[in-house]
């Protein structure tokens, strides 16, 4: 059943289940770190331990995002972005890959029925919340910023447990469908072990 679900996301990428993070209410402080978070503009820095780690996880993740981002310079900046903005939330950042890959089936200017927008389908109304008004959620960095802080989160709300935050991520909470689908992207597509770090573990919290 797992490769089956791989098969299709890879030929079908319509299939694709964007949703829709719910409006609930958030207390000031919650409101407050989020903002906070969203707003740091301090210059971005290599997210990666060394150059050597760089090098090897650029080159196989370019590898990987080929067929679907054919410009060489292009995936190398969105991989960067990914994953300089899922290590500054505490998210491995393949699991980000494998989100974006169900969410959107990596399309920049993705917007759903409900109106989520960019790679990882964020909805308009956080920018209300905790933004500002003239943030862009099609901007890449500004769409990775969104959406990692969003699913940090609500993996804190929901204690480690990322079935749970997935599906409140994907307004599907309960429901085992996008959080399988998630699972099954980020644990067959992108994981990577890198031979000379202990590998991100697999199990139930993601941060």
């Amino acid at each position: 059943m797992r490769r089956l679900i791989a098969v299709l996301l890879l030929l079908f990428p319509a299939l694709a289940l964007a949703g829709a993070q719910k409006y609930e209410p958030l207390s000031d402080s919650v409101r407050a770190a989020l903002s906070r978070a969203i707003a740091d503009q301090a210059p971005p820095r290599s997210s990666f331990r060394d150059p050597l780690e760089a090098v090897e996880w650029l080159t196989e993740m370019s590898r990987r995002l080929g067929k679907r981002v054919p410009n060489r310079e292009h995936r190398h900046e969105f991989l960067r972005a990914v994953h300089y903005e899922a290590t500054r939330a505490g998210i491995d950042p393949q699991l980000v890959l494998g989100l974006i890959q169900v969410e959107s089936g990596f399309k920049k200017y993705a917007v759903s029925k409900a109106g989520a927008r960019g790679f990882m389908q964020v909805m308009p109304f956080w920018i209300r919340l905790i933004g500002q008004k003239d943030d862009n959620l099609f901007h890449l960095r500004t769409n990775l910023r969104y959406g990692c802080t969003i699913l940090r989160h609500y993996l804190d709300i929901e204690q480690g447990d990322l079935f749970r935050a997935l599906g409140r991520y994907n307004g599907s909470l309960g429901r085992p469908e996008y959080p399988n689908l998630v699972r099954n992207a980020w644990q067959n597509q992108w994981f990577y072990e890198n031979r000379r770090i202990p590998a991100a573990g697999n199990g139930k919290d993601a941060g």
